[in-house]
């Protein structure tokens, strides 16, 4: 076990997330197998898990991920958060009872579709809709729209199919998930894609653990920003057996007490992160991964591959393909303040990697472009502040940035699913 006062840095604890999510260096290990140690992975845009394994797994193959999809071995469903998460049939069965409660919440209280259905009573919803998604198959939200309309005329068509995505046990339908393939964004029930019904729900204590031995060591706020549920019951259970410190503003941590925390200078490769990978929305003090007061909004717009790039082991930059005539070429847009002359090479030989693996046999090459300026916000200053002073304690601790929204109106977030 620990020692009761060892404080792990910001640093120590960014090594230790990156030894967690196999981004220290590339490991031998299943697609299937991958996305269960990371307890799913972000898949709002249902390309995205295939860049978040190519950059974890040696010789990772997308054929590999598309046969699992198309095997139904792994499906896309919304799970923690209420957003749309990557994961095997296993932990879709175990996992989605346990976060179907959260989707109905979410549901009610914070959607404008939930809003407009308070008046009517949702077990009447839910049975036409068990109804309708019972035969003819998967069906898009504008469809379900239009067969549920006729028998709630008092109700906006669109409330309506949102509530029976929410309410009903949801899975999505390929083609979409395949890698690099087309097609509407069609929802089933589990039972009809499956086979079989979600459960038995997986206990909040085997959650946690799987979570830490993913992302921790980390608070029970941080596991609240990543799951959208209130763990603080089985941190408290578990406690005899997990290992605890403190981050550098006294905030109790949780680990597993043989995880790996390497040491803080241990030298981390340039690496390529998908949008919105997990690794960025898995804690509520997100300064593990990203600087202080850097906001999420950096990436994807609806429909176009994007992400970050770590450069010792933090988010210093975002990537875009941008294609041509002459082949693809992928920008680099650094924050705040312009990438190192060591880290060009490194950035540019893996950046070459990407583009090998998003566009075989095209020309490609790697660009560095202009600046982009108040990504991270300088601290906030006050009349009264002043310059501090030798041998002065740390001021208090910054407000950490606040944990990511669900998507329950975006736009972009429906059409990219």
């Amino acid at each position: 076990m620990a020692r009761a006062h060892e404080v792990l840095g910001r640093r120590a604890l960014n090594r230790a997330l990156l030894a967690r999510q196999m981004l220290l260096r590339p490991v031998r290990l299943s697609a299937a197998a991958a996305i269960e140690r990371l307890v799913g992975m972000q898949a709002q845009a249902p390309n995205l898990p295939y860049v978040g394994l190519w950059a974890r797994l040696q010789g990772f193959r997308p054929e590999e991920l598309s046969e699992l999809v198309r095997s139904r071995r792994a499906v896309r469903t919304s799970l923690m958060r209420n957003t749309i998460h990557l994961v095997t049939t296993d932990d879709a069965l175990r996992l989605k009872p346990l976060f179907q409660p959260l989707h109905e919440r979410g549901f009610f209280r914070g959607s404008p579709w939930g809003r407009d259905l308070k008046s009517m009573n949702p077990d009447a919803l839910l049975e036409a809709g068990r109804e309708i998604m019972g035969g003819g198959g998967p069906r898009t939200i504008a469809e379900l729209g239009r067969l549920l309309a006729p028998r709630f005329p008092d109700h906006d068509a669109q409330s309506l199919a949102y509530g029976v995505r929410y309410l009903l046990p949801m899975v999505f339908a390929t083609p979409r998930g395949i890698w690099k393939a087309g097609g509407p964004v069609a929802l089933t029930t589990v039972e009809a894609w499956l086979g079989r019904s979600a459960g038995p729900a997986i206990a909040p204590e085997e959650l946690l653990l799987r979570y830490l031995a993913a992302f921790g060591p980390a608070s029970a706020a941080d596991m609240r920003a990543w799951s959208g549920l209130a763990m603080r019951p089985a941190f408290e259970k578990l406690r005899p057996q997990l290992a605890t410190f403190r981050d550098e503003h006294g905030i109790e941590l949780f680990d597993l007490p043989k995880a790996p925390r390497p040491a803080a200078e241990t030298p981390v490769p340039v690496r390529l992160l998908p949008d919105y990978d997990n690794i960025l929305l898995a804690h509520a003090d997100r300064t593990r991964i990203m600087a202080p007061g850097q906001h999420l909004g950096l990436f994807s717009a609806a429909g176009i591959m994007k992400g970050s790039v770590l450069v010792d082991g933090f988010v210093r930059a975002a990537w875009k393909p941008i294609k041509d005539k002459l082949g693809t070429a992928l920008v680099i847009t650094a924050f705040d303040e312009p990438i190192r002359s060591q880290d060009l090479a490194p950035i540019t030989a893996e950046g070459l990697r990407l583009l090998a693996y998003l566009t075989p046999g095209e020309k490609h090459s790697v660009e560095f472009g202009e600046v982009k300026p108040g990504v991270t916000p300088p601290p906030r200053a006050t009349a009264a502040s002043a310059p501090p002073q030798p041998g002065s304690r740390p001021g208090p601790r910054p407000a950490p940035p606040r944990p990511p929204r669900p998507p329950w109106g975006s736009t972009a977030s429906r059409r990219r699913a």
